[in-house]
C-alpha cells in the first residue's frame, strides 16, 4: 500500500495494489477505483484535509455519523 498527498490540490491518493483500474465510483468527496472483479485498488480523497477532519470527528465521537442511503 502506498499513499500520496498533494497539498496544492488537497487530494490524498491511497494505492492498494498496482493493478490498473477498470471503473470508479464517487461517493461525495471519495472516489474508489476498482479492478474488473470489483476489488478496490485505489482510493482518492478530494478535499482531503476537510474529509479527514470529518472522519476523525466521527471516529473519536466528537460528532455523530449521518446515515446515507
Amino acid at each position: 500500500m502506498e499513499y500520496k498527498y498533494d497539498a496544492e490540490t488537497d487530494i490524498l491518493v491511497i494505492t492498494l495494489t498496482n493493478e490498473k483500474p477498470d471503473f470508479a465510483e464517487q461517493q461525495e468527496s471519495i472516489i474508489t477505483h476498482y479492478n474488473k472483479d470489483g476489488k478496490p485498488i485505489e482510493i482518492e480523497i478530494l478535499d482531503a484535509s476537510q474529509t479527514a477532519s470529518k472522519i476523525t470527528d466521527v471516529v473519536f465521537g466528537t460528532k455523530k455519523a449521518i446515515k446515507t442511503n
